[in-house]
């Protein structure tokens, strides 16, 4: 049923159900006027015949009250009085005690009992309209309003008048049918009516409808108007905006079309291999080296299953299944292509990443989508490995750019006192001892220099394994504690990064990172708290450690890292220079964060193990 038939049908309900509401009030007008009229009726008749039995006992004093009650006379006048009101059944005027009747506008009720009825008048005043419906259908249902007659204080009779409503149906029937008569017409009346107003409402409505199957068939022909009869009703004005709806669209899918050629193009070079599927795990966009990973050529895998591209059977394909059902992402995992025992097209092991694809706000569903990426374990590591010999490079220059001034202080000393002693000498004095045993203290300082410096730059040999960061973690917390709580310093761990391990010399970057905790420690002399966090961000484990100390002044922060660098008496500047160093025979980053008066973070990221 479309919506124009829904609409129609909904108004003619309307209409019947309003004809029929009105219909029932005026029945049930009706109706309560005609019981108002009746119990009007009762209430003056009941007085009447009160008299008149009033006058037939006082004209008979000397006979019984039932011998002169059934004076004849006393009978026709209560007949007259019941003869002109249809509703009223009879007039019975009975004994209080056993309801005998002793005279009666109907001579054969004399003798019998009558009654008691229910009251009339708490029937018309005090009942809804559907119990007096009830009432007008019941056939035996009779009511009264009576009149007590008492002699000394004593009630000798009651004068009881008896209604039938069943007689007030008979009055009601012309009116019932005259109401019917005027609701048929009235129904009959609104449906034609309704459906002449939907036909002409409705038309544009239909015009729209065909509009809508235009643009859902892509056929976004703009709507044709009268010349000089623009859209004035809201359905042709929404009409006009859904066929300019239409055009815009077509332009969208034109821009749509050009960005993702534009896309296909832009990964057409890339080393990465990316797959696209919609909410159903169809294929929707495939780019990059699809070949390289699956030795097929991606217009193979047009509108393909998830699952029929990455079977299910295959740990790559198992891990994708689970990502697009679980909604989790995965991140660089390392996973076989093939199954054991089958041969791969292409790489045997892949990098997989895998993300959900998001909807707009206010869209359905959770998600619209997988966005899967494959990456070659050797191209990536041969890019790293390039961008790690450029960032050492870039770090021994950083780090030996204070030998320099290691180097030139004690020449110009050594330089300084051969002058002194060349002069002492041309003088002819010959006691030039101080400026040797200067020359020979600072020859020995320029070789603990040189020394120090080819100690640094000797190349190391790494033994690697891999260790889980937050064992690691704990392993430098606990060296660190003696010294720690000696120092008044409050220590606080929070371990982030369960399960991931990472793959280091472990006493060489244990060393690199007590110095960093050694530093913080010697930085809050008046004691505070040492903090120590270990997180995970996509392909990379971070430890971070923090202090309360007094900080680090902007006009130091370039030299920290620096060899020989030191802002301390006692201290060789070797320790923060070596931690860079160590930092960076893993392939890894160091930073620090620093605010004087508040504290220093330092920042040491490295690859998790794969």
């Amino acid at each position: 049923m479309n919506l124009q038939a829904k609409l129609t049908l909904g108004n003619i309900m309307l209409v019947v159900v309003m004809v029929s509401i009105i219909s029932a009030i005026n029945l049930a007008g009706e109706v309560q006027q005609h019981f108002d009229a009746t119990l009007e009726r009762a209430e003056v008749l009941n007085p009447v015949a009160t008299t008149f039995v009033r006058q037939t006992l006082n004209s008979r004093l000397r006979s019984p009250i039932r011998e002169a009650l059934r004076d004849p006379d006393l009978s026709n006048d209560l007949l007259d009085l019941v003869t002109d009101a249809r509703a009223i059944l009879e007039i019975a005027v009975v004994d209080p005690k056993t309801n005998e009747v002793w005279a009666d506008s109907d001579p054969k009720r004399i003798g019998k009992p009558s009654g008691p009825y229910p009251d009339f008048k708490d029937l018309v005043l005090h009942t809804g309209w559907y119990a007096k419906l009830r009432v007008l259908s019941s056939h035996e249902s009779y009511y009264q309003l009576e009149q007590a007659l008492a002699s000394g204080g004593v009630t000798v009779l009651y004068v009881r008048v008896i209604i039938a409503p069943a007689l007030i149906r008979e009055d009601i029937k012309p009116m019932l049918t005259r109401e019917a008569d005027l609701a048929v017409a009235s129904v009959a009346g609104a449906i034609c009516v309704t459906f002449l107003f939907s036909a002409i409402a409705f038309r544009p409505l239909g015009r729209l409808r065909r509009q809508l199957d235009l643009v859902a068939s892509g056929e976004y022909e703009p709507e044709k108007t009268a010349a000089g009869k623009p859209a004035t009703d809201e359905l042709s004005q929404m009409a006009s905006k859904v066929s300019l709806l239409g055009q815009r669209l077509r332009g969208a899918q034109y821009e749509v079309s050009d960005l993702r050629g534009n896309i296909d193009r832009l990964l057409q070079d890339l080393e990465d291999a990316v797959f696209i599927f919609n909410r159903e795990g169809g294929l929707v966009f495939a780019s990059g080296s699809v070949e390289k990973f699956l030795g097929r050529n991606r217009g193979e895998l047009a509108r393909q299953l998830i699952t029929t591209i990455f079977p299910p059977a295959t740990p790559l394909g198992l891990l994708i299944a689970q990502a697009a059902q679980t909604g989790r992402p995965v991140r660089n995992r390392r996973v076989p292509v093939a199954a054991a025992g089958e041969v791969a097209a292409g790489p045997a092991i892949v990098l997989l990443s895998a993300d959900t694809l998001e909807t707009l706000p206010g869209g359905a569903g959770s998600g619209s989508g997988l966005l899967v990426r494959l990456r070659d374990p050797e191209a990536q590591r041969k890019i790293g490995r390039e961008l790690q010999t450029a960032d050492r490079m870039a770090a021994i220059s950083r780090v030996s750019s204070g030998v320099a001034h290691e180097v030139k202080n004690p020449l110009n000393a050594i330089l300084l006192h051969v002058e002194v002693a060349k002069a002492r000498l041309a003088r002819g004095e010959t006691d030039v001892e101080p400026q040797m045993e200067i020359i020979s203290r600072e020859i020995l300082r320029l070789d603990r220099v040189v020394k120090t410096f080819l100690d640094f730059t000797r190349p190391v040999d790494l033994k690697l394994s891999n260790v889980p960061v937050g064992e690691f973690a704990d392993e430098v917390v606990d060296l660190a504690r003696p010294q720690a709580e000696a120092s008044k310093i409050r220590i606080n761990v929070v371990q982030e990064a369960e399960g991931v391990e990472i793959r280091v010399d472990r006493d060489l970057m244990k060393q690199a990172l007590l110095n960093v905790v050694v530093n913080a420690i010697e930085a809050m002399p008046e004691g505070g708290e040492l903090r120590f966090d270990s997180t995970v961000t996509e392909d990379m484990a971070e430890i971070r450690i923090s202090d309360t100390g007094v900080g680090i002044p902007p006009e130091l922060r370039e030299k920290i890292f620096r060899l020989y660098f030191t802002t301390r008496k006692e201290g060789s500047g070797i320790g923060l220079a070596m931690t860079f160093r160590i930092v960076q025979l893993h392939d890894g980053t160091i930073d620090f964060a620093s605010e004087p008066g508040k504290g220093t973070t330092f920042i040491i990221r490295l690859p998790i193990a794969v």
